[in-house]
């Protein structure tokens, strides 16, 4: 397999629905952090510049995009000729890549990676594109450290 990026990617309609997006999951978490962690609220970023970087670089080259290859990129190629209905297999798309999910025993995480899911099947669907996939995702899953949910979900604080 060749990494490639496609020539025909339409960067305005990508960021204008991913920044939309952000903003609506930056707005739900920071309100979720205040009053549930409000300590925890920017942490990291605060107290641990170099950590938060660290994490933001590795968390997105060697969890996201293996992930996107194998949920996205690989789960598509396969099976979507299975499926008839669309929506049920963007369904269970987002399923399985919750349940991958399992082994942090965390019903938040569970929740949160099924919503990506949803999110990141149909970014996928519509673009066809892991590396725009992958960039949408680490966004998101960067947002979520930034905002001071790392301890959370998992991640080293």
């Amino acid at each position: 397999m060749k990494f490639q990026i496609s020539k025909n990617i339409d960067w305005k309609s990508f960021w204008k629905s991913t920044l939309l997006k952000l903003f609506i999951i930056a707005i739900i978490t920071s309100l979720y952090v205040y009053f549930t962690a409000s300590k925890n609220l920017f942490i990291v970023v605060l107290n641990k510049p170099l950590l938060w970087i660290l994490i933001l670089l590795f968390y997105s080259i060697f969890s996201v995009y293996p992930q996107e290859l194998l949920y996205r990129n690989y789960f598509f190629k396969r099976y979507k000729d299975l499926f008839k209905n669309e929506k049920m297999f963007l369904l269970i798309n987002a399923f399985l890549f919750s349940l991958a999910h399992l082994l942090f025993k965390n019903i938040l995480v569970l929740i949160l990676t099924f919503i990506g899911g949803l999110l990141f099947a149909y970014t996928y669907n519509k673009t066809k594109s892991t590396f725009l996939v992958s960039v949408e995702h680490s966004i998101y899953g960067c947002w979520l450290f930034t905002v001071g949910m790392g301890n959370m979900l998992g991640f080293p604080s």
